[in-house]
């Protein structure tokens, strides 16, 4: 068994900080990949330590050096001034500081809802507007980056295709159906030339929310372990999970007041079904690997398959 207590005062001492000061640490829940633990020192202040798992672990194809592509994440959300953690040691492990707040739970006002909706929007405008050398997943899980958008999408693609042979994952249609119904919006990926800062999984558990005064704000950004150089329009699905940003009026108007480009032409459109298709593969084969319960993955059928489904509808219906 691991000696989490070890392990914390160890990393602690690689980052330099005195491994005698830690007075408390507990796990955090909310993840299914990696192993998350807070870490209370003397002074007060909170850290947060990310542990990967095991080599021998399975994994889809993408979550190999997951934690690179966290630290990328960080180090681009310092760089547009959006609030996130600071990385404080990057090794097999990441140390990095705590952001205050707590996930997004839905129990605000209306009002209290459009603010945030609307200051997420300019947050994740910013953040949009940081660019990396090249397209794909930094940590390089997949190769190297591509030098085009078109070249590391469907790689992208192809991976969790291929995981989800591998894994015999349940799947709505046979996995070579799939593969074939995704190819006609692949033109569609052209249009995209430049490789933004995409964080790929800003659902509301990873949106950490303060109130202070009787105000609401976004604490920060976390769980940046997805991040990937691409299409901004691809941080939408997870934006409006299982919904469609279009609706989101409070988001959009933030995201364009930043100088978000949101528009919804049909490229547009062919685009943001193949990113909401990725996802909704990866949910559906990571339910395999992870060995989830049977509740979760009777959800995921009934609630992730058929957004999978009219995804692909809709890429027939524009191509």
């Amino acid at each position: 068994m691991v000696d989490s207590w070890a392990r914390a005062r160890r990393i602690l001492a690689e980052a330099g900080l005195p491994p005698e000061r830690l007075t408390h640490l507990r796990p955090l829940t909310g993840g299914t990949y990696n192993t998350v633990e807070e870490l209370l020192l003397d002074d007060g202040t909170r850290q947060v330590l990310k542990v990967p798992p095991a080599e021998t672990v399975p994994g889809l194809r993408h979550e190999r050096q997951l934690l690179v592509s966290e630290a990328e994440f960080y180090r681009g959300a310092a760089e547009a001034d959006v609030p996130a953690p600071r990385v404080l040691l990057l090794g097999r492990d990441l140390l990095m500081t705590a952001v205050p707040g707590d996930a997004w739970d839905g129990q605000f006002t209306a009002a209290e809802q459009a603010v945030l909706r609307a200051e997420l929007g300019r947050q994740v405008a910013r953040l949009h507007r940081v660019t990396g050398p090249a397209f794909g997943y930094p940590s390089g899980a997949l190769g190297p980056l591509a030098e085009d958008w078109r070249t590391a999408f469907t790689g992208m693609l192809d991976a969790v295709l291929d995981d989800a042979r591998d894994y015999g994952a349940v799947l709505p249609r046979p996995v070579d159906e799939l593969a074939a119904a995704l190819r006609p919006a692949y033109d569609a990926l052209e249009e995209v030339t430049v490789p933004s800062l995409v964080h790929f999984d800003l659902w509301s558990g990873n949106i950490l929310v303060e109130r202070a005064e009787g105000q609401v704000r976004i604490g920060g950004l976390i769980d940046g372990e997805r991040m990937f150089w691409g299409d901004p329009l691809a941080d939408f699905v997870s934006l409006a999970l299982l919904g469609d940003i279009r609706t989101d009026e409070a988001f959009l108007s933030g995201y364009r007041e930043a100088g978000g480009h949101a528009e919804f032409d049909v490229p547009a459109r062919l685009r943001y079904a193949l990113y909401r298709a990725y996802l909704y593969l990866i949910m559906l084969t990571e339910t395999v690997p992870r060995e989830m319960g049977e509740g979760q993955r009777r959800w995921r059928q009934g609630a992730v398959a058929p957004e999978l489904v009219a995804a692909l509808t809709e890429i027939a219906e524009l191509s």
